[in-house]
């Protein structure tokens, strides 16, 4: 008997099976490896034998155990004791139960019914049922998804069960009346395409959703996606004083199940809704949509395959929507605004041109920018400086010599030490090492910050703007920013995040910094950046101002911003990618990890590898890419792959590529 294993020792590691999930002669009893034949399991307590012929045969059923390392899946006998107690009735596809693997008991997931195993071999039964877990059609959706994005489905699937058992769903929701809004421009976005294409509307940042949500509400029960778990508090919110029954994932998700409206961030993907009409999908350029482990899925390319597999209705929300968004709708299924009412929707953009300032008099701020951050404009004001820490890049003032680590070569950031607030530290942002602040070449220990982080920042806007100053970073509690009565707010781009409220000045300190990172999608995220920043300001009768200090003012993400016309960073995107094969227009994965120098000299030799059509590109920071002209060629050339022991990551349509 097989452990079960398949060699890997970690979700990313072991070698998956995805034909298990599809034959049913792919596995016979307990961990038997699909391509060894027929093995059968030796006796142990509990264990059953099946009958040969037609007569008698016992109930059985394929199960995906909740383990790492293991991607196969397991035949298991029904007790019979459960026929007559009514856990038989109550099991089915989906259903979370328990069972023995390698003579220990794990968790699993029911992922076939009523299968036919091997003649002869041995059957262990189930030994619990846990409770309710996703639906047939969900099981679905996760093969479909671990084979796009080749990575195991257990992870999938346990972000589609509940967060805590459910033996049994609440009872549906009462009828509900949906406030009616009146006619819109996007209304005709809902109607259903033949060939299951989204819509997408181009909504200006300060146009309100609720109309739109409300549209989706209206045509039954709906699953709504939105990119923060703030933003999904708010707008459940909203709903809920409308009157329409809503359920916020994961928290509620016996109630989504019953019936009604759903709405969650990205693992909301997976909610289960009881009778799939709409789905809609709110920022979907956003990146939080991405998940960060393997394998690398994104809500809104799930919650797009739901919609086409039911049927129904999907609309992609944003207002600089993505380029594979547009180009999975297509040209007749995007719905934009009059000029008029888009331009009205963004804020007044201020580019503030630094190619002329004196830098080293000025620095990070340029001379025009003072007024604004002593409050003139108005109040609050949100600085942002995508840049930890206190320094990102160091020299020695006596002798001018980079400070960077002996060993790894990295420019070392200085930072606040850990024993006292007066002491900082130079530390490497590889391993973390720390040392006192003195220069390897002569042992100078006076520093000059040639790239200030948001800690040193904060000093030098509090002498600048002669008031105080609040620090945002990502583990800011939000609730505590919305009664904060400070007017000069200044962190990474979590600040555009944490505060709520409507806010006078955004002021992006240093823009070339994001429009020059080494990204495939830096104007894609750029642009982000931006479509946030105008979300807090409000639209162009509020008064709020969007500042941009930049070298590169004739750039087309900013050019886009300038003009409220978000087309003209589409055009010239899509352009590019289509150009050097970059997604949509071609398939890219991202392959790292102590073993991925085996598996790329195993994928040199696997056949269709030589196809001109495929490229692998690197190793570089030990890594490597590969890219293929569409997602199933490239799917189909990882799995092909015998996947070594070992840490292995492979991130298919990489953020940060």
């Amino acid at each position: 008997m097989s452990d079960g294993s398949g060699g890997g020792t970690a979700p990313e590691q072991g070698r998956l099976a995805f034909d298990d999930l599809e034959s049913s002669d792919g596995v016979s009893g307990v961990g038997v490896e699909p391509d060894e034949g027929t093995v059968e399991a030796p006796e142990s307590e509990g264990a059953v034998r099946v009958p040969e012929s037609g007569d008698g045969l016992k109930r059985v059923v394929r199960v995906l155990p909740d383990v790492a390392a293991v991607s196969k899946v397991f035949d298991y006998l029904v007790p019979e004791a459960w026929s007559g107690d009514g856990r038989g009735a109550r099991l089915g596809i989906g259903s979370r139960v328990r069972i023995v693997l390698h003579g220990r008991r794990v968790a699993g997931w029911v992922v076939d019914d009523e299968v036919q195993p091997p003649p002869g071999v041995a059957l262990r039964p189930l030994t619990r049922l846990s409770g309710l877990g996703p639906t047939a059609e969900m099981i679905e959706i996760a093969r479909w998804a671990a084979r796009r994005w080749v990575g195991p489905m257990a992870g999938l699937l346990s972000t589609a069960s509940p967060p805590t058992m459910v033996e049994a769903l609440p009872s549906p929701p009462d009828p509900w009346t949906v406030p009616t809004t009146g006619d819109r421009w996007y209304d005709e976005a809902w109607q259903v395409d033949s060939e299951g294409r989204p819509s997408v509307v181009r909504l200006p940042p300060g146009d309100d959703v609720l109309p739109l949500a409300l549209a989706a509400v209206r045509l039954g029960d709906a699953l709504i996606l939105a990119p923060t778990a703030e933003a999904v508090r708010r707008l459940t919110g909203r709903l809920r004083r409308t009157g329409v029954p809503v359920s916020a994932m994961p928290r509620d998700w016996a109630r989504a199940a019953a019936g009604g409206t759903v709405v969650g961030a990205r693992a909301g993907a997976w909610a289960p809704v009881r009778d799939l009409r709409a789905v809609l999908v709110l920022d979907e350029h956003d990146d939080a949509y991405r998940e960060e482990r393997t394998p690398t899925w994104n809500a809104r390319d799930v919650a797009v395959e739901r919609a086409r597999r039911a049927g129904v209705p999907c609309v992609l929300v944003s207002a600089n929507p993505s380029v594979e968004s547009l180009e999975e709708a297509g040209p007749e299924r995007v719905w934009v605004s009059s000029r008029s009412d888009e331009r009205a929707g963004w804020p007044v953009v201020d580019l503030i041109d630094r190619r002329t300032d004196d830098t080293v008099r000025s620095g990070l701020f340029s001379p025009s920018l003072v007024p604004v951050l002593r409050g003139e404009g108005g109040d609050p004001v949100v600085c942002v400086l995508n840049r930890k820490g206190r320094s990102r890049l160091l020299a020695c003032d006596a002798c001018g010599v980079l400070a960077r680590c002996e060993v790894h070569g990295a420019a070392l950031v200085e930072e606040r030490s850990t024993e006292s607030e007066d002491l900082t530290v130079l530390r490497c942002p590889v391993d973390g090492a720390g040392r006192p602040v003195v220069c390897d070449s002569c042992g100078g220990t006076r520093m000059k910050n040639l790239r200030a982080g948001v800690n040193r920042v904060r000093e030098e806007l509090e002498a600048l703007a002669g008031r105080p100053v609040v620090e945002v970073t990502a583990e800011t509690d939000p609730s505590a920013l919305d009664g904060a009565h400070a007017g000069l707010f200044v962190g990474t781009e979590a600040v555009l995040h944490r505060i709520g409220r409507r806010v006078a000045r955004v002021v992006f300190l240093d823009f070339d910094q994001e429009l020059l990172a080494p990204r495939m999608r830096a104007a894609d995220q750029a642009m982000a950046l931006l479509g946030r920043a105008a979300h807090l300001l409000g639209p162009r009768s509020t008064g709020g101002r969007l500042i941009i200090q930049t070298r590169q003012p004739d750039h087309e993400v900013l050019q886009a911003v300038l003009h409220a016309d978000p087309g003209r960073l589409a055009v010239a995107e899509r352009e590019r990618r289509n150009i050097l094969g970059l997604p949509p227009f071609g398939a890219l994965a991202r392959v790292s990890g102590a073993v991925a120098p085996t598996f790329m000299a195993r994928l040199d030799e696997v056949e269709g590898r030589s196809s001109p059509d495929v490229e692998v590109m690197g190793p570089r920071d030990d890594a490597w890419l590969v890219r293929a002209p569409d997602s199933a060629t490239l799917s189909d050339l990882l799995l092909s792959v015998d996947r070594p022991a070992g840490r292995l990551r492979i991130e298919v349509d990489p953020a940060r590529a």
